[in-house]
């Protein structure tokens, strides 16, 4: 078996531009879903952040329950403290212990009107928190409903596609171990330089297939010749010759 470094300049060109074609096409896939995976990942995303928020507010309402209860049992002492002097103030003996007791029930009263305030502001911030609640359930209802549209697409789009998907995937690594490692290193830098993914692109009207700067004639002959790999000048990209192009597009 011919290692790929006995290959000719021609044979590495046609093993990259090849690779170029199969990638193109998963390119294609890609764009038909757009951004449709990503929209779906937010919306999950989102999603998992609104019940996230849900959580916080059942755990901050659970803590006002508390604290509502807490003062409410506080009242109750405070009340049955009232009572208790009441009848102790039946039973004084002198002026003395009825104003010990007087203060001590002025105390206790302060202390359930304290405990009344805690309840109000409580049961208001409670209020607040539950109707916080219902709006971040309707939010959520709204996003879970964009999400079964979003998925509903991918999905259907994802069925159409992916057997050709992993078909094409399949062919990219067989191309790849054909191609020259140093041009193929290359090639994957270029590619993921550029969002179309075009690290190979053909001479078309006498310009460069990617940055579309115009090719100077001397430069034309020399792609045409297939002694060396030629970049771009202008975008870095490798050049081939159109007759290469359509050699190798006939040759799929």
């Amino acid at each position: 078996m011919a290692s790929v470094k006995d290959f000719s300049v021609e044979e590495k060109l046609t093993a990259v531009l090849a690779l170029q074609k199969i990638d193109s096409k998963i390119d294609d896939i890609k764009t038909l879903k757009g951004e449709l995976p990503m929209e779906v990942k937010d919306l999950e995303d989102e999603i998992a952040g609104l019940q996230t928020r849900i959580n916080n507010i059942d755990a901050e309402i659970g803590n006002i329950n508390t604290f509502v209860e807490t003062k409410s049992n506080a009242k109750k002492d405070a009340l049955a403290l009232i009572k208790k002097y009441e009848k102790q103030q039946d039973n004084v003996k002198n002026n003395r212990e009825f104003e010990a007791i007087s203060k001590e029930m002025e105390m206790q009263e302060l202390e359930v009107k304290l405990n009344d305030k805690h309840i109000k502001d409580a049961t208001y911030e409670l209020k607040d928190r539950t109707n916080a609640r219902l709006k971040t359930e309707e939010k959520i209802q709204v996003v879970e409903e964009s999400l079964k549209v979003k998925r509903t697409e991918l999905e259907k789009i994802t069925a159409d596609t992916d057997k050709e998907e992993k078909a094409l995937a399949k062919k990219s690594a067989e191309a790849k171990e054909k191609v020259d490692p140093r041009l193929l290193s290359a090639y994957d830098r270029i590619r993921s330089s550029y969002r179309n993914g075009l690290a190979v692109v053909p001479i078309m009207r006498d310009s460069c297939g990617g940055c579309f700067n115009v090719i100077p004639p001397q430069r034309q002959s020399e792609i045409r010749q297939h002694k060396k790999i030629i970049v771009c000048e202008h975008c870095g990209r490798i050049l081939v010759d159109i007759d290469l192009n359509d050699k190798v597009n006939n040759a799929k």
